[in-house]
């Protein structure tokens, strides 16, 4: 799991300035101030298991979170689809699956296993790791499973409001970032992309003058200790610059199902889950967002900036 944090860290924790400047412009886009911090509070892994799935929807309902993705190939997704149908208006984009990294508790894909051998570990499952998956991934099966995993949604019921990348396998090379955005494109959905000042920066040459980039990301790590799981997010908080942030937390109750999932995996296992799910549903988050004079957003309302921006291009050249 320590390797699961080193790559996604690797895309989503290198901040700084790239030649990319549509952000620049985004607070004003959606009527805040120009120097606005606006914040995505975000809850990954919806229907990887009961107890996530409830503590997801719990702080959902709560507006403890303002979004949160859904893991189409696990076994809980009829809940998810199910609370999707009774929640039309909550914020709900596809965490899309590549990897499946519990050691007892796996799940293959959705697509036909013959049309995406290179997904496949010896067992016939995802690959554990994103460093296996990114070693054997062929692209073009990598999009043909994204594409049926935005299939299988839409069936159930979940009209998603965006996409993301389970352990950052999307973004661990070139080729697999470029299907992802293909498809974001072709169904018209913002996309979890963000500002990076390395080599890595070339990804967003990738990018429409229409897509939205991050400018930070806030996600706790395995060096952070248990006792100071606060202060981690307090001092992140307090650091956000002007611009757009998303804060991914993994949100689940330290019982006996979670428990059993996450075995012998500390890492985003079930305790680390109960610490999140605590911190963004406790009173201390909320003062914090208000001394800090932070904005929620919604993934939303990028999908809806989208569509006008859409339309008003089409406007354009009509």
């Amino acid at each position: 799991m320590r390797k699961r944090a080193a790559v996604v860290a690797s895309f989503l924790l290198a901040l700084g300035a790239s030649g990319y400047g549509q952000t620049k412009t985004l607070a004003g886009r959606l009527g805040y101030p120009a120097d606005a911090k606006l914040l995505i509070v975000h809850a990954d892994d919806l229907a990887v298991a009961h107890s996530v799935d409830a503590a997801s929807f719990d702080a959902l309902n709560k507006n403890a979170v303002t979004s949160a993705s859904v893991m189409v190939p696990c076994p809980w997704l009829n809940e998810a689809a199910g609370y999707a149908k009774e929640h039309p208006h909550a914020d709900l984009g596809l965490h899309l699956t590549l990897t499946s990294e519990w050691n007892n508790y796996r799940w293959g894909p959705v697509e036909a296993k013959d049309k995406v051998p290179s997904l496949l570990d010896p067992p016939g499952y995802l690959w554990a790791e994103t460093a296996q998956a990114a070693k054997n991934i062929k692209p073009e099966e990598a999009e043909r499973e994204i594409r049926a995993q935005l299939e299988r949604a839409l069936a159930s019921g979940i009209h998603p409001t965006h996409l993301d990348s389970h352990m950052g396998v999307l973004f661990s090379r070139p080729d697999l970032f470029a299907g992802y955005v293909k498809v974001a494109h072709d169904y018209h959905l913002p996309f979890l992309a963000v500002r990076v000042a390395d080599e890595r920066a070339k990804l967003l040459s990738l990018l429409s003058q229409n897509d939205v980039v991050v400018d930070s990301i806030v996600m706790a790590n395995p060096g952070v200790p248990s006792g100071q799981w606060n202060e981690f997010y307090g001092n992140a908080i307090k650091n956000l610059k002007p611009g757009l942030s998303e804060m991914i937390v993994h949100l689940g109750h330290d019982d006996s199902e979670l428990q059993a999932v996450t075995r012998d995996h500390p890492d985003y296992g079930s305790d680390w889950r109960q610490r999140d799910y605590d911190f963004v549903t406790g009173p201390e988050f909320k003062k914090m967002l208000e001394e800090n004079h932070i904005v929620l957003v919604r993934w939303r309302d990028l999908q809806k900036l989208l569509e006008v921006t859409k339309t008003e291009h089409a406007e354009t050249w009509n």
